[in-house]
């Protein structure tokens, strides 16, 4: 599992027009090849009347599954210029397609990779970017004779309390980033002088919106 990747927010869709021809980007998440070729057709039903539907896809750690297709536009206007913006902004899971009405004047090939490079990143921009990072939830138990004093600590630090647990003893659920766990640990030894039963529970995503500056 990668500690730290982006993707995009959520589903959504945006619209430019270039030399009288609409460019409709619509963007979605997809984690599977087959997810994002079933979004592609759902766009494609919807508009079957387009000029064109172009896409592109990049899934996976590595970015192994990469599709690009053009959908009669001129070959490599279209399909790339979509990918090579997913490329720029290191976009994982990802699916965009770009729907083209045409308005009457040809956009001639240099043309073409700008108004499809355009309309995905002004439609990602729109949908907005998270950073998904890896974390573990850390489960500490203690009397509640401690409890004051952690809570306190863990509020003025860097980690999050998922939830606190009342129950006879204090069970506290923290998310802790991968690389710090061990010094999470320690840290709770140290601060509870031994007297707390730490237990490490599942790994999961975390997402914060990401700002471009």
């Amino acid at each position: 599992m990668l500690k730290q990747y982006f993707t995009v927010k959520a589903f959504g869709e945006h619209e430019i027009s270039i030399q009288r021809s609409r460019f409709i980007s619509y963007i979605a998440r997809a984690e599977t090849e087959a997810e994002a070729q079933e979004f592609i057709q759902t766009i494609k039903k919807k508009h079957w009347d387009a000029t064109h539907n172009c896409s592109a896809y990049l899934i996976g750690e590595n970015d192994h599954i990469q599709k690009a297709n053009d959908d009669g536009e001129p070959s490599g206007t279209a399909g790339v210029p979509i990918l090579e913006v997913l490329k720029k902004r290191k976009l994982k899971d990802t699916v965009v397609v770009v729907t083209r009405y045409f308005g009457g004047i040809k956009l001639g090939a240099g043309g073409l990779i700008r108004a499809y490079g355009k309309s995905t990143s002004e439609g990602l921009d729109a949908v907005g970017i998270v950073e998904r990072r890896l974390v573990q939830t850390i489960h500490v138990k203690i009397d509640y004779t401690w409890l004051g004093k952690i809570e306190k600590e863990l509020r003025a630090s860097n980690f999050i309390i998922k939830e606190i647990h009342y129950l006879d003893i204090v069970e506290i659920e923290s998310f802790v980033d991968k690389d710090h766990v061990d010094n999470f640990i320690d840290w709770m030894v140290e601060l509870t002088n031994g007297q707390s039963v730490i237990e490490e529970g599942d790994n999961l995503y975390l997402e914060e919106d990401f700002i471009r500056i």
